[in-house]
C-alpha cells in the first residue's frame, strides 16, 4: 500500500483519491466513470509510475483537460519521463516542449524538428498539420 500511495502522491492523484468517500478503497466506477478527466489522466499515470515501466506511450496526455488540471497532469507526466523512455504523442506545443526530441509525422513522413523551429512562431501551422511526437 505504501508503494500505491507514492505513486498517486507523485501523480498528484492523493489530493483527490483522500476526498472519496471510502479513500483508496472507493469504488470510481467502470474505467474510472464517477471521476474527472483529470483525475483519470493522474491515476493512469500513477498507475503506470506504479508498474514501473521502462517505456512508455501517452497519446494526448493533456487533452481535454481544464487548465488546473493540464497542469498536474504535465508535472506527473514530467516524473514520468524520469529515467525512462516516454513516447509521447501530443497536438499541444506545452506538452510537445517537454521532450528532449521532438518529430512531425506529416502525410505518412517523420522529421525531427529543432526547438527553434518549434518556437520560431510557426508551431500553430506545425501543430495543427501534422502529429507531433
Amino acid at each position: 500500500m505504501e508503494r500505491v500511495k507514492h505513486a498517486a502522491h507523485t501523480a498528484h492523484a492523493d489530493e483527490f483519491i483522500k476526498e472519496l468517500p471510502d479513500g483508496y478503497n472507493s469504488n470510481i466506477g467502470p474505467r474510472g466513470s464517477t471521476l474527472s478527466g483529470g483525475q483519470r489522466q493522474r491515476l493512469a499515470i500513477a498507475r503506470a509510475l506504479y508498474q514501473n515501466s521502462s517505456i512508455l506511450i501517452l497519446d494526448e496526455a493533456t487533452s481535454s483537460l481544464d487548465s488546473k488540471s493540464e497542469v498536474l497532469v504535465r508535472q506527473a507526466v514530467e516524473h514520468l519521463m524520469q529515467n525512462r523512455t516516454v513516447l509521447v504523442i501530443s497536438h499541444r506545443l506545452e506538452t510537445v516542449m517537454m521532450a528532449n526530441r521532438v518529430f512531425l509525422l506529416d502525410k505518412g513522413k517523420l522529421k525531427e524538428l529543432s526547438r527553434s523551429t518549434i518556437l520560431d512562431g510557426h508551431n500553430d501551422s506545425l501543430l495543427s498539420s501534422g502529429l507531433v511526437i
